[in-house]
């Protein structure tokens, strides 16, 4: 298995903390010049799907929103200046947050995708969900894809830097076994995110990928721990035996 280039990581974390925060168009953009990716959709409902080449593949989900859009309100600017200083990243611009969630998490993606696994990148997480939604209720070859072909799924957009999420779509088995491959734990249960949507059949989790003070002008992201939770998800995803987990 392919692993990520470690050598130019910060880069394409940079890369994408960089694409201006007033459209996800520009995160769209680039997970589009993989080849077969399917894109549908518009506005907030829409999404990127990349079928993974492995036989146990796991689905790998962001959203390429963030509450800086246009579409919820704000006109942040043609451009985004993040700066790096002290193992954090901010913004320059004090005025808008750094929209590392979900950006860092794209990121992750884009560093782990020649690993077999399946891409998803959705719009409008911020906004309730939506292009989650519409690809539940609107594209059920996709839908049921995702929940017969997956062993499990794993979303990268969660706060802080050592925790994880079941929400409501992970069974007692499935949180026992995120524990022990990421030594991450889990603070309660409650809100909602894409793979609450999405995990119809199949279980989830959401796990930290360094991000702090989200939503707000002094979000800023600890590098230490978005490169934990990267490289152990490429350790990870690259074991050859994956169990699939089911919700019932």
């Amino acid at each position: 298995m392919t692993r990520y280039d470690k050598t130019n990581h910060i880069e394409v974390l940079r890369s994408f903390l960089e694409i201006p925060l007033g459209s996800a168009d520009g995160v769209f953009d680039r997970f589009l010049e993989i080849p077969g990716a399917i894109y549908r959709g518009e506005g907030l409902e829409r999404f990127l799907y990349v079928r993974g080449s492995r036989s146990n593949k796991v689905l790998l989900v962001a959203h390429a929103d963030t509450v800086w859009d246009r579409e919820y309100g704000y006109d942040p600017g043609p451009t985004h200046e993040i700066k790096i200083e002290n193992g954090e990243i901010k913004a320059v611009d004090d005025q808008f947050g750094l929209g590392a969630d979900d950006r860092a998490g794209c990121a992750m993606l884009w560093l782990l995708k020649d690993l077999g696994h399946s891409l998803l990148v959705t719009n409008g997480e911020e906004d309730g969900q939506k292009g989650a939604c519409w690809l539940m209720s609107d594209n059920k070859d996709i839908s049921d894809e995702i929940n017969h072909d997956h062993e499990f799924v794993i979303q990268l957009d969660r706060c802080n830097g050592r925790d994880f999420k079941c929400y409501d779509v992970g069974t007692d088995e499935f949180r026992s076994y995120v524990a022990d491959k990421t030594g991450y734990t889990e603070p309660d249960r409650r809100a909602t995110t894409d793979i609450v949507t999405l995990c119809r059949e199949i279980v989830g989790v959401n796990l930290s990928i360094g991000y702090h003070n989200e939503h707000g002008n002094q979000e800023h992201l600890n590098i230490a721990e978005w490169e934990h939770t990267l490289n152990l998800c490429c350790r990870w995803m690259t074991e050859r035996e994956l169990p699939r987990f089911r919700k019932n």
